[in-house]
């Protein structure tokens, strides 16, 4: 993804450009998977743990990312492939992996529509599968 397409993303979520921002952006998208706050300081050397932390609850904020709590108690972030500030039109499954503890995103799995009684308002949804990779289970054999 280039800083150009980063730019333009930051744009249709309502969120002005910064410098750290365009890293936090840069690091969540070239990972692959959904990361935590410590895996993106470490990956983030010059940045603290605080403007990573603020960096990504604006990008919470403005459905830039998802949040997803992982089966190891962690909670990680990665860009949504929504273009809308103001929902999360590609929620999707996770896999999360027991032994090396992983977390995948199962992006072609949306998550299921839940009716809600009267009056519930959702505001996400997490479903997350727990088991063990082709790696770990091959291990296991």
């Amino acid at each position: 993804m280039s800083n150009i397409e980063i730019q333009s993303l930051f744009v249709e979520h309502g969120i002005k450009e910064t410098g750290n921002r365009t890293l936090v952006a840069r690091a969540l998208h070239d990972s692959g998977q959904p990361l935590s706050l410590l895996e993106l300081e470490a990956i983030l050397g010059t940045i603290d743990k605080s403007t990573i932390l603020r960096t990504l609850n604006l990008f919470r904020e403005a459905h830039f990312v998802h949040v997803i709590e992982s089966g190891d108690g962690c909670t990680r972030y990665e860009i949504c492939q929504s273009h809308h500030h103001d929902e999360d039109e590609d929620a999707h499954l996770h896999f999360f992996c027991e032994s090396c503890h992983q977390t995948i995103c199962l992006s072609d799995n949306h998550i299921p529509q839940i009716e809600l009684p009267d009056g519930y308002v959702a505001r996400s949804a997490n479903f997350l599968v727990k088991g063990l990779c082709p790696k770990c289970a091959k291990k296991v054999r």
